[in-house]
């Protein structure tokens, strides 16, 4: 996105609200992550403002939002613990950042692209819901804990489910009906549809409205008011110099101690897992759909933590709960998430007494409305219809993150995702087929472009389950990279194994540099002698059908024509003979999947046979060995149709057309027309001409079937001999399917 569109009117008009939400959302989150985090107060805020305004200005993201992380808590807290201060905790978080830069120039983000999609969705529907049942208790007023808090186990010995009922029990009056009005209010403005298209966003209306009215209950002295402690609580700063102390510097004497650099190490990784998912997930909410560049980020987040350990902030990733509520404001580009940071800096420093007068119940209902969102059931019920192997990994991703926390959810999340593929690779990974060649069965084994070692279970599955006399080809011409335990597998298996277990291997397409395993055809693909005179007629009738049925289902045996052309040259023993029509929408080879070699295809117009015809399909059939003599027919055939219209206009080929050795042809295809049927042909509808052609077509394969047995001798001898058949058929040229007569 260029500099220019940041600035358009009207993606302004709308980043300028949705900044504004985010900053509101952001506030109380900063500062109760600090608290959860047991780090200064400020911290947060701080951390808040860096990611704003430095890793706002960086990152190529144009929807997510930077901030403290409320996944970190307890690392930060247990980070502070061990290395003894704050400020010693700093130093970590500098080196930290430092490391993601390094991250970033070493195209660390390519990370993003393996995050199954189950877990990213697992992600946001487990923070939608953290989201809400964290946000019900400060909804009425409950408020005994950090409105950052995200994880199952609270530091009161509750957890999520169970501070439900004591939130509830415990609810303050007007802090429920605040909070619940303005819940109402955000699903209205989500409803109506122009308040939908309301250039100011129903999350700003909810908080002023929310503000505006503890403000009159303020004003009427109203039991019904709600507290300070029920506020937002922004440190109030006196003066410059009381600015100035909320700021911790890094104390860089720790960098004596070897405990930083493991602390280090530890927040650059987790921050940087965290970031990666984040904006993919994101990415997946975006309206737009628009792609974050990872290694930008991960520079981004680096410059970002980096600042902030030096100004005394919190470690920074980006957050799906803030960006959420910026794509839900109806941000279009990064200048939102600037300008938020924009709002805490100067609003802070400037005004941290009106932003004290926002009731936290109010924020509540902004962020109950965000959860929803991103865990409503129509996500689930999409996630469910797309079975199970993306099901289970996102139901185990959202459960652990709700029972456990942010991070140790998405390893979770992670782990049961790779034991899927793990399981996919073990059982698909490997396509496996059994052809049918002229010779005989043979199990083709292709390899995928990249065959690691988690394919070594599955392959050796197929090779040991192979059973004695099957002929195995393994097939790596799509192959781009074996994995050196693939290669000892596969070698012991060719050299040692196949032998054992009376299996015959072939390998065709390993590359050179795998010495041991070269193109190796132990079998013959094509037609020989030997095929040709172990076949019976009835056999390569049936190859016949099976090779049409590959057809059909568009798979095809894979042959080396070359190779077999090589094979061929010096001799042919086909199995079959075809009569087939000219027309180009009727190839005999590909129709049934036929090879090099493998039959004599004889092609003529309305595939018609006369003397010259007969000779060519005695000596395929008499003399070359073929055993089966196919008719082939098909639908809409042009020189049938041209036949019948002639017969109808009674006119000749050469009359209508000007050629001189059409009428031949054309005489022969005519003889399978019933004259009487053909009263008013001209006015028929042109279903019922269509359907009369192809009558007459199938009519003409029978009628050349007869011919060629009362005029050939020697064919009609081979069939009564049960040498040979002669088998009539018509390919239907739109749907692709023959039928055998």
């Amino acid at each position: 996105m260029t500099t220019l569109s940041l600035f358009k009117p009207s993606n302004l008009a709308k980043d300028i609200p949705a900044g504004l939400v985010v900053f509101l959302v952001a506030l109380p989150l900063c500062l109760g992550i600090s608290l959860a985090s047991n780090a200064p107060l400020a911290a947060g805020i701080i951390a808040g403002i860096v990611g704003g305004l430095v890793v706002g200005v960086l990152s190529g993201s144009s929807t997510s939002v930077t901030g403290p992380a409320a996944g970190l808590t307890a690392v930060v807290a247990s980070q502070i613990a061990e290395l003894g201060s704050f400020q010693a905790f700093l130093v970590a978080l500098i080196v930290a950042g430092a490391l993601q830069i390094v991250f970033g120039l070493l195209k660390g983000g390519f990370l993003a692209s393996f995050f199954p999609s189950s877990v990213v969705k697992g992600l946001l529907a487990a923070i939608g819901i953290i989201i809400i049942l964290k946000q019900l208790p400060h909804l009425v007023g409950y408020d005994a804990n950090p409105v950052g808090d995200t994880d199952f186990c609270q530091t009161d010995q509750k957890n999520t489910f169970t501070e439900l009922p004591t939130a509830f029990k415990m609810f303050l009056p007007g802090a429920t009906m605040i909070g619940l009005l303005s819940l109402g209010l955000l699903v209205v403005w989500g409803k109506v549809s122009w308040l939908q298209k309301s250039p100011i966003p129903g999350p700003l209306v909810a908080v002023l409205f929310g503000t505006a009215v503890n403000l009159v209950l303020i004003q009427m002295g109203h039991p019904w008011a709600i507290a300070p402690t029920h506020l937002v609580q922004v440190p109030v700063a006196e003066g410059a110099s009381g600015f100035l102390q909320l700021f911790s510097f890094p104390d860089f004497s720790a960098l004596a101690k070897p405990a930083v650099y493991g602390a280090a190490v530890t927040l650059a990784v987790i921050a940087s897992l965290e970031t990666l998912l984040t904006i993919e997930a994101v990415d997946k909410i975006d309206p737009q759909q628009r792609k974050s560049p990872a290694n930008r980020e991960l520079l981004a987040q680096g410059a970002g933590n980096m600042v902030s350990g030096f100004l005394g902030g919190l470690p920074i990733t980006s957050v799906i709960v803030r960006s959420g509520a910026n794509l839900n404001a109806g941000a279009q580009t990064k200048i939102s998430a600037i300008f938020h940071g924009v709002l805490l800096l100067g609003c802070v420093a400037l005004l941290p007494r009106w932003l004290n007068q926002i009731p936290l119940c109010v924020l509540a209902a902004v962020l109950i409305v965000t959860g929803y969102k991103l865990a409503s059931p129509k996500v689930i019920g999409q996630m469910w219809s797309a079975g199970k192997y993306q099901f289970l990994p996102f139901a185990v991703t959202v459960v652990a993150i709700v029972l456990t926390n942010l991070l140790t959810g998405i390893l979770i999340g992670l782990g049961i995702s790779l034991l899927f593929i793990l399981r996919s690779n073990y059982r698909r990974s490997i396509h496996q087929v059994m052809e049918k060649h002229v010779h005989g069965d043979v199990l083709r084994v292709e390899l995928a472009p990249q065959v690691s070692f988690f394919n070594r279970a599955a392959l050796q599955k197929i090779l040991m389950d192979a059973p004695r006399g099957t002929k195995v080809q393994i097939d790596a011409r799509n192959c781009d990279f074996i994995d050196p335990d693939i290669l000892d597998l596969l070698t012991d298996f060719k050299e040692v194994t196949s032998r054992a277990h009376g299996v015959e291997v072939s390998l065709v397409g390993f590359k050179k540099k795998y010495e041991k395993l070269q193109e190796d055809l132990t079998f013959v693909d094509y037609s020989s002698r030997e095929v040709q005179q172990s076949l019976k007629p009835a056999e390569v009738l049936q190859i016949l059908k099976d090779g049409h049925e590959r057809f059909l289902a568009g798979k095809p045996l894979v042959r080396d024509l070359r190779r077999q052309a090589g094979a061929t040259a010096t001799g042919q023993f086909p199995i079959a003979a075809v009569l087939g029509c000219i027309d180009s929408r009727a190839p005999v080879e590909h129709i049934f999947d036929l090879g090099v070699g493998d039959a004599f295809v004889a092609r003529i117009a309305g595939n018609v046979a006369r003397d010259k015809m007969i000779g060519s399909l005695e000596f395929a059939c008499g003399v070359a060995g073929a055993k089966l003599l196919l008719v082939l027919g098909h639908t809409s055939c042009g020189a049938v149709k041209a036949s019948v219209e002639l017969k109808a206009a009674g006119k000749t080929a050469s009359e209508a057309t000007g050629c001189d050795h059409l009428d031949e042809l054309v005489g022969i295809i005519q003889g399978s027309i019933d004259s009487s049927q053909l009263r008013d042909f001209s006015n028929w509808a042109d279903d019922k001409k269509r359907g009369f052609v192809d009558a007459v077509a199938r009519k003409n394969v029978v009628n050349t079937m007869n011919y060629i047995r009362e005029k050939s001798g020697i064919l009609d001898r081979l069939v009564r001999e049960n040498k040979i058949m002669i088998v009539g058929a018509v390919y239907d040229v739109s749907t692709g399917k023959v039928e055998f007569l």
